[in-house]
Order: structure tokens, then C-alpha cells, then sequence
């Protein structure tokens, strides 16, 4: 039996052998396919390795699995229900590296947890495995983990990531602020013994602090990121840190009067000063080679930083359709006030905004760490002035690893198998290849040759399960900032 891709949102099977137990009626709405054993012909296959588009590709999924990849020689078992995909790509899911479940829903340095939304948002964009890259509510996430493990929700694998690890003088309410190592040691193993598997340092903590904390997870098998600012990437390198978020943007270690284990009040740069610096010489260079050296890992997070830009990114309808009005309101407000200023630049004489420059000069940095060797991983941190959404924002990430210089299959592999290395789980997802987790997403269209095709996806596998995408982000509409 064969059926056309436009007949998969219409085609639902339910069997539990697929999901290993019976689903959740809440989950079941929005499982189009769900057989024992799938076949998936005519396929444009991006592996997630970094190798070209392959052409006319056979995939077999029985239970859960990828059983074989291959071209037109590959054997379809007679059991298999079975899709011409004429037209259409397959990626492996995305990785999302930087995946908050919390969004900024007001004025005051406090967020929301998006429970409901955020989960549908980023399995409904091909995101089927997140790092949450620190929590502001762990048990609220280590539940959400556990209900969609279950079955009991929709949703992506989760690597729930522990408390932020913070120090004194922390801008957002919700978070501890340590009193020293010692508190930083026993934060680290309460959590870990609590379900999370990984830990985020931020803006204030102290070397001290920090080194404690590195050593106590690793000590059990664990990794620590941070987004810093009292101490710089330099340093935190020396100190055993495994991965730093955001890039050359949140690096004050350049920023002039920087003094050790302070955060200055002000950003690294204010445009011009970020432009000056050259990412292939001098001392930003000798710092991506010292984390090549040391294999720490970058997270790129584009997609927040562009929405600080002004005329980009384009404001999406999706966007504003998955929005509540109060979040709408406040996101427009937000975006109209860069507009505004970035005019005011311009009659007195200033032609593109600060945040026009950092962009493009984070877009050098990145390429020109992976050029020497670094491992660069996409996340997206839906936070900032409230326009980079769940999963939405996954997808841009990786448009703007194209617009940074990236191929279409490097940008894939930065957004997949890098992720998945970096969190041990490469035998299992990252890339398409027999024996790997049926974790991947059908996309109508060739984003080798339209990167922004990655944003037409009809079905995305998880487990072997196929969601319908469209379904999921109308489940959310006017809930983000709510729910």
C-alpha cells in the first residue's frame, strides 16, 4: 500500500508497539503515523553528518527504529506502510542546545514557565531533544520530562539542566545566589540527585564557585556551560568548563577596564568596539584556540540576537498567531522602540544600529571557530525582548548559521550531531543512519537549495512516531506567554 505525503496528515494508526505503551489521549491527537513498520521512498536524505544532500532515498522505520537508508536497491518489507516523498527532505530532529521552558512575560526580571506551550511548540518544529540550558523552575521542568516520557504529553526528549548556578547580584529574582564553593558543591549534587543531568554558571558566580562546581559534576559524570560575565572564556576554560553560551557577544574578558572576577554594567560592546575586533588574529583568535585546545564546546544563539536588530527578523505571522495579546502587545512595543531608536541613529548621523554590527561580527566568530577546529552546537534561548519562540527560533538558528557562511549540511550538523555528542547520546540520535532512533522531520521542499524551506515541516518523527507539526502549533495559538 502506498500513500502520498499529502495522504500522511490524513493516515493515523495508533499501535503501542511504536510508542512502547499506549498513549495518552491528550498525545494521540496529534499522532498521524504510528505503524510498526514505515517506509519512506523517494527521499532527499540530510544526514547530519555534514555530507551532501543524498537523492532519491529509501528510509525503513519498524519500531521505533531506522532499520536501513539506502537508494532505490533497498529492499521495502511487504508489511511496511509506505510513503512516496517525491519533493520532500528528511533531517535528523534538531538538537536544541539553549531550550528554555520559560519566557520573559513582563516588564520585572521575572518569567514565566511555559509548560503547555513550549514542549508542543518545540516538537512542532523538529526539535525532539533540548537542553534546557538553566532552569528557572527544575522541579517544574524534571515533572514535564517525566509526563512526556510518559506519554502523557506532547513533547521533545529533555536534558533538563539544574538551577542556574549564580553568585551575588543576580538580575532575575528567581535565582539562588551561592554564599560560596561549598554551597556551589552541595547545589550540584542535590540536583543531581534530583533528575537533573547538567548545569549552567552565570553571570556573577565567582572562580571559586565556579571551580567547585565543575569538579563536583564532573566528579559524577555530568557537564557545566555558562554564560558569563565576571569571568571570561579564558579563564573559564582553565577552570575545566565544558561549553560556553552565546559566543564573542557575552565575552567581557575584551571589553576595556575589565577588571577580574567583576561584570561591568555594560555589554561587551557597543557596535563599533565589537567591529573592531578581529576573530582570525590577535587576541580573540588566540582564545578560540585555546578552547579548540581545551575541546570546549560554543552554543550559537543567533536567533536572540537578531530579534534586538532593527528591520529584522521579519516578523512572522506564527509568531504573532502563538502569542497571548498581552505578550504580543508587549513584543511589538519592544520592537517598535528599536525601530525608533535606529531612525533617531540615523538623522544624527549614525546609519545602523549597535546590535547591527554584534550580529555580523558573532556570524565571524562562529564560522571562524569551526574553521579552527572548535565544536559549535545551535540553540536558540527564547528570551530577550519576547520574539524568538519555541522550536520557531530553532529553525531560524540554523537559517542564520547559512546566512553566517555555513553550508546547508554544515548548518544541519551543527544543529543535530553536535548536540547530540556533546550530551553522550550520538549512538542514538544526531543522524540518520541504521540502528539510530526514528528522530527526524520531513520537510516539504529542498532547504539544501532554500535554507528557509526547514520551516515547511508536515510531520516530525519521534521514537518513530510521526506528529502532525501543524496540528501542535494550532494547539498553542495565543498561549505563549499564558501557558
Amino acid at each position: 500500500m502506498r500513500r502520498s505525503a499529502a495522504a500522511m496528515a490524513a493516515f493515523l494508526v495508533i499501535a503501542s508497539v511504536a510508542f512502547g505503551q499506549t498513549p495518552a489521549p491528550e498525545v494521540q491527537q496529534f499522532v498521524t503515523i504510528s505503524a510498526p513498520t514505515v517506509a519512506l521512498t523517494h527521499v532527499r536524505v540530510i544526514d547530519g553528518t555534514g555530507a551532501p544532500a543524498r537523492e532519491n532515498q529509501t528510509v525503513i522505520i519498524a519500531n521505533g527504529k531506522i532499520t536501513s537508508l539506502g537508494g532505490d536497491s533497498t529492499a521495502v518489507p511487504s508489511s511496511a506502510q509506505v510513503f512516496d516523498l517525491h519533493g520532500y527532505t528528511v533531517i535528523p530532529g534538531l538538537v536544541g542546545m539553549h531550550d528554555h521552558l520559560f519566557y520573559p512575560t513582563g516588564d520585572a526580571a521575572v518569567y514565566g514557565e511555559m509548560a503547555f506551550s513550549f514542549p508542543r511548540l518545540y516538537l512542532a518544529a523538529g526539535v525532539t531533544t533540548i537542553r534546557t540550558a538553566g532552569s528557572l523552575e527544575p522541579y517544574t521542568d524534571l515533572e514535564i520530562k517525566k509526563a512526556i516520557d510518559s506519554g502523557a504529553s506532547p513533547g521533545p526528549h529533555m536534558h533538563v539542566t539544574g538551577p542556574y548556578l549564580e553568585g551575588k547580584g543576580a538580575l532575575i529574582l528567581q535565582l539562588h545566589q551561592l554564599t560560596g564553593p561549598e554551597d556551589a558543591v552541595r547545589t550540584v549534587n542535590y540536583w543531581l540527585d534530583e533528575g537533573a543531568d547538567n548545569f549552567k554558571a552565570y553571570n556573577f558566580i565567582t572562580a571559586d564557585e565556579l571551580a567547585a562546581a565543575i569538579a563536583a559534576a564532573h566528579n559524577r559524570g555530568a557537564k557545566v556551560t555558562g554564560h558569563l560575565c565576571s569571568i571570561g572564556f579564558r579563564q573559564a576554560a582553565a577552570l575545566g568548563i565544558d561549553n560556553l553560551e552565546h559566543g564573542l557577544l557575552e565575552d567581557y574578558e575584551f571589553l576595556p577596564g575589565k577588571k577580574p572576577g567583576e561584570c561591568p554594567a555594560v555589554r561587551p560592546g557597543d557596535g563599533a568596539f565589537m567591529a573592531a575586533l578581529d576573530v582570525n588574529t590577535g587576541p580573540v583568535h588566540e582564545m578560540i584556540l585555546d578552547l579548540v585546545a581545551r575541546h570546549v564546546a560554543i552554543t550559537s544563539t543567533l536567533p536572540v540576537f537578531e530579534t534586538e536588530v532593527p528591520g529584522r527578523p521579519s516578523i512572522q505571522p506564527r509568531v504573532l498567531d502563538a502569542l497571548s495579546p498581552d505578550a504580543r502587545t508587549r513584543f511589538l512595543k519592544r520592537k517598535l522602540s528599536r525601530e525608533d531608536t535606529a531612525r533617531l541613529r540615523a538623522v544624527f548621523g549614525s546609519e545602523t544600529s549597535p546590535w547591527t554590527a554584534e550580529l555580523k561580527k558573532e556570524m565571524e566568530f562562529e564560522y571562524a571557530f569551526v574553521k579552527a577546529g572548535g565544536t559549535l552546537m545551535a540553540g536558540e534561548d527564547p528570551t530577550g525582548i519576547g520574539g524568538d519562540l519555541a522550536g520557531f527560533g530553532d529553525q531560524r538558528e540554523v537559517e542564520l548559521l547559512v546566512e553566517a557562511g555555513f553550508t546547508t549540511s554544515e548548518a544541519i550538523h551543527i544543529a543535530t550531531e553536535n548536540g547530540a555528542k556533546y550530551l553522550g547520546e550520538a549512538d542514538r540520535i544526531g543522524t540518520i543512519a541504521a540502528g539510530k532512533n526514528c528522530d527526524l522531520i520531513v520537510i516539504k521542499g529542498d532547504p539544501s537549495q532554500k535554507i528557509e524551506n526547514i520551516e515547511n515541516i508536515e510531520t516530525v518523527f519521534k521514537d518513530g512516531v510521526g506528529y502532525n507539526s501543524v496540528k501542535l502549533i494550532e494547539s498553542v495559538r495565543g498561549q505563549v506567554g499564558l501557558n
